[in-house]
């Protein structure tokens, strides 16, 4: 079918087919060797070919099944010679109009460069939404309309489907591109980043859209309204055959195909999800080879060219010799941080002295290794630390004295009320309330509970749910607290030195125990 592609006069009959499409696009069917001349013009085929050439172009593309050779009986001819010249015709065979439009269709690809329109998304759910409503309609003119926006429907997603194929590979393609002008590359992926996140603007919604849009029309019957089109559609009659079955066949594939895209039956992941992940993943890769290319335009050079530059010299490189002599240069250097060390006694050195016989100077290991110059000087008097070591003691005695004193102050012997412990000291009151925040988040037990113990594990509360509805009111220097009237438990064996001096169980607490068991 596509054997006129190949050869030395593959230009030939692919003029000649492309005078008999457009033929076929002003109505004419059969084309005289006469009028395939005039043709060629218009297809933009200049160059002379003369009858013979011509005929023979013909005569081979009616041998591959591409053209028909059609009597024109009709015509009223004057001379043999006019009817030798008009009475034969030629006209385009389906393989013929295949392998046409199947060219086209392979030069439109490849100037095509596909898009993601998001124009695309709404006029689908636009013709959706239509479709629900003609489905109520029960006039003849409807199964006309139903037909007409069913099929604008599959031409809208063909589009999205075939733009969306054409961009994507393109988006890989220039993923994988590294070109020769990175300035050129560098503008043409900035716009890419900027057209995928304006497309990427409310996908998501116009997504959820469409699919809600589908499960509106099935809703409605979709069998039905296929079955409406084919009434709709008119189609003529074929010899041998109904094309009523195959037409109903191609529209629920398209109908599955749209369902893939926006609301699988399988629960799958949609395709349109895909593309949005797609175009995600794409807009971070094209952030990262903007940020290497701009990270190469800053900087002069680098290490991959200058090895590069070196391989190049040792390729040119004359001798042996002179290689082992540009190794050394290359990899041999040494920091020239030394240069401003002087002779250890500088006036022995004259200024005018080469360097070559200069005597050497001791050059510090740390030098090289840090950058740094070793400094011999004086030993630091050691401080006497003794006094400060002494105040740190006290000052740690003292700390664990009023701490002992304060758990000494919040400890009880066994639950009392939250309101018993009336007025403390702020040191006092500053711990209380540090357990009584652990122990209010944390989880009551089975028993309605609340426990929690300090960091170090030395002092435990125990919260109780208040029994009624009292308040406690606990005053400090600083101000009041007042809350519900907890029964607390506090016990801290071992925080202090001396026994506790334990806050005595109080009647209402005693009654708040009985109360809660």
């Amino acid at each position: 079918m596509f054997r006129f592609t190949t050869g030395e006069k593959a230009d030939t009959y692919g003029a000649v087919l492309d005078a008999f499409g457009a033929a076929g696009e002003n109505l004419e069917t059969a084309l005289g060797a006469d009028a395939v001349r005039e043709r060629l013009r218009t297809v933009g085929w200049l160059a002379a070919i003369e009858d013979g050439e011509l005929h023979e172009t013909l005569k081979r593309l009616v041998h591959w099944g591409l053209l028909d050779v059609v009597q024109n009986h009709a015509e009223n001819y004057r001379t043999a010679e006019e009817y030798e010249r008009r009475n034969v015709q030629y006209s385009l065979t389906r393989r013929g109009e295949a392998a046409l439009a199947g060219v086209r269709h392979a030069l439109d690809v490849l100037a095509s460069t596909g898009a993601l329109q998001t124009a695309v998304l709404e006029a689908i759910a636009d013709r959706l939404d239509e479709l629900a409503l003609l489905a109520a309609e029960t006039a003849p003119s409807a199964d006309r309309r139903i037909f007409s926006t069913l099929r604008e429907l599959e031409g809208h997603l063909e589009a999205l489907v075939e733009n969306t194929k054409a961009f994507n590979g393109e988006l890989q393609r220039l993923l994988r591109a590294e070109g020769a002008d990175a300035e050129v590359f560098r503008e043409v992926k900035a716009a890419t980043v900027a057209y995928l996140q304006e497309f990427l603007v409310n996908l998501d919604r116009r997504g959820r859209a469409v699919g809600e849009a589908v499960a509106r029309v099935e809703e409605r019957g979709m069998a039905r309204l296929r079955e409406r089109a084919l009434r709709g559609a008119e189609l003529p009659p074929v010899a041998g055959q109904d094309a009523g079955p195959a037409w109903l066949e191609s529209r629920r594939a398209r109908w599955a195909g749209l369902r893939a895209w926006f609301l699988p039956d399988d629960g799958a992941r949609p395709r349109i999800e895909e593309l949005h992940a797609i175009a995600r993943r794409a807009i971070v890769s094209l952030l990262q080879v903007l940020e290497r290319i701009n990270e190469a335009r800053r900087r002069s050079s680098s290490a991959v060219q200058d090895f590069r530059e070196l391989a190049r010299w040792f390729a040119a490189a004359p001798g042996e010799e002179d290689l082992h002599r540009l190794w050394a240069t290359a990899f041999g250097l040494g920091s020239a941080r030394h240069a401003h060390l002087a002779h250890e006694d500088p006036e022995l050195v004259p200024s005018s002295l080469s360097w070559t016989e200069a005597p050497p100077v001791r050059v510090s290991a740390l030098l090289r290794t840090s950058g740094k110059t070793e400094r011999f000087t004086r030993t630091a008097k050691v401080r006497d630390v003794r006094a400060i070591r002494a105040e740190r003691a006290a000052r740690a005695r003292q700390e664990r004295e009023e701490l002992a004193r304060a758990w000494r102050d919040v400890a009880t012997e066994g639950q009392v009320r939250l309101s018993s412990f009336g007025e403390l000291a702020p040191a006092v009151f500053e711990r209380l309330l540090d357990l009584l925040g652990r122990a209010l988040s944390a989880r009551p037990d089975t028993t309605g509970l609340r426990r929690a113990t300090t960091g170090d594990g030395r002092v435990e509360i125990v919260l109780a749910p208040p029994p009624d509805d009292r308040a406690a009111v606990l005053r400090t220097a600083q101000g009041e607290l007042r809350g519900p009237d907890y029964l607390v438990s506090v016990s801290a064996p071992g925080a202090w030195a001396d026994g506790p001096t334990s806050r005595a169980t109080d009647e209402p607490a005693t009654a708040g125990r009985e109360a809660t068991g």
